[in-house]
């Protein structure tokens, strides 16, 4: 297949239909009225119509947490810096070595203790809760936290850590607060976000419409020669330039496809390589993740195109076997399947599929819910995750189709359609 250079502005309708096959597109009319062109690069924004997490929606994160620790025997929560922070407060803060901590109690509002020069600052982004402790430079912040918890009446309470928080906290905390049961707060943090709402799907699907499209571009400015980072950095500036934050791009080219995160060997394009692009931005936080593998610039071979048609199989097999009430592993086992028939593998050796089929995505472009041999974990509404089966035959090549899926009622729907053929990429 030969991809040649096209005006870019018809992409903007790709992703306008993408969005209506999903059934949870964002509304393109809105967008058009709102779209802005980038000086120097026809690349539209995409961003007018998206609409944060609401406040309300917060408030009922809050609430279920809430319900989760009464359940769970639990008192409080605590949050340190990073997504889980984010996904119940709305703050983002950089997570350096001056412990800020936000604590959500089984039983009223959120609290929270900072550093003192940083107070004014968090108050300004706090939107839940009013309760601000602060500690000094030459005082302790576990001391602190640990005074916050007694005089909640959790001296001697069972305080749930947020999976990532970072050690150096939570061991603080244990030395000042001996009488407290430290547990891992996965029983909270986890029933929340791994179920998404309407309103965290559609800024799902933004970045996805978005990503789909700077994908789409890079594949179009192709040119012999090329290295894997020279391409990788137009797909990164076209997803910012669209309106996507925290933009990010993993290309690669020839015989390093093979390598599903890469190869430390540079790599330069020449006609008849397969490219394959792994890409992903964030809408107000939230992931997409898409990979697409192409044949640059000459008829694709007949080994080619076999081992593309038998990653389309694999795909296609694990989205059918997501089912609601199935476990999860059934999505790897039936992807897997096909692959394995073919007489590659077993199991994860190579020539193979050489990792699990998919993992959850959400807020972080890795979450739980993973698509792999022994996670018995039920399908459920609102889950999201991608299937991505690769195909790796080492000093050949690798195949890789990404798109990711929200399951609901009725079953799982795409983000993104598959690519349809190797003439036919861009669906």
């Amino acid at each position: 297949m030969t991809l040649k250079r096209r005006n870019f502005i018809g992409i903007t309708g790709m992703a306008a239909a993408t969005g209506l096959v999903t059934g949870l597109a964002s509304c393109t009319a809105k967008a058009e009225e709102k779209t802005a062109v980038v000086p120097d690069n026809p690349l539209p924004l995409m961003t007018g119509d998206v609409q944060p997490i609401s406040h309300a929606e917060r408030e009922a994160r809050l609430a279920k947490a809430q319900k989760l620790m009464a359940e769970n025997n639990i008192d409080a929560l605590l949050l340190d810096s990073g997504t889980g922070l984010s996904y119940f407060t709305g703050i983002s803060w950089w997570p350096s070595e001056r412990t800020m901590v936000a604590i959500i109690p089984a039983k009223g509002d959120v609290k929270y203790v900072c550093p003192g020069f940083e107070e004014d600052r968090l108050r300004e982004l706090i939107t839940l809760g009013t309760e601000v402790y602060a500690w000094q430079e030459d005082e302790s912040p576990y001391k602190l936290i640990a005074s916050v918890l007694k005089d909640a009446g959790l001296a001697n309470g069972t305080l749930a850590l947020e999976e990532r928080t970072r050690f150096f906290i939570a061991d603080g905390i244990r030395k000042e607060a001996p009488g407290l049961t430290l547990v891992s707060g996965d029983p909270v943090t986890i029933p929340c976000r791994l179920i998404k709402s309407p309103a965290e799907i559609r800024l799902m699907q933004k970045a996805s419409d978005i990503t789909i499209a700077a994908i789409q571009y890079g594949a179009s400015q192709l040119k012999e020669g090329m290295t894997q980072d020279e391409l990788a950095s137009i797909i990164t500036r076209a997803q910012q330039q669209m309106g996507g934050s925290g933009a990010g791009a993993l290309c690669l080219i020839g015989t390093s496809t093979a390598f599903p995160h890469g190869s430390t060997q540079p790599q330069r394009l020449k006609k008849g390589d397969i490219v394959l692009m792994d890409c992903g931005c964030k809408i107000e936080g939230y992931s997409s993740d898409i990979t697409r593998t192409i044949v640059f610039g000459a008829e694709p071979t007949a080994r080619q195109t076999e081992i593309w048609e038998l990653e389309k199989a694999s795909q296609a097999a694990g989205f059918n076997a997501a089912q609601i009430g199935a476990p999860c592993e059934n999505v790897d086992a039936a992807a897997r399947k096909v692959i394995t028939d073919a007489g590659f593998g077993p199991g994860y050796g190579l020539p193979g599929l050489p990792h699990r089929t998919g993992h959850g995505i959400g807020m972080d472009g890795h979450e739980w819910g993973n698509m792999v041999k022994g996670n018995q974990l039920l399908l459920q509404p609102g889950m999201c995750f991608s299937v991505e089966p690769t195909i790796a035959i080492p000093g050949e090549f690798g195949v890789r189709f990404e798109d990711c899926v929200y399951m609901t009622e009725d079953g799982p729907r795409w983000f993104t359609q598959p690519s349809k053929s190797l003439a036919e990429p861009f669906a």
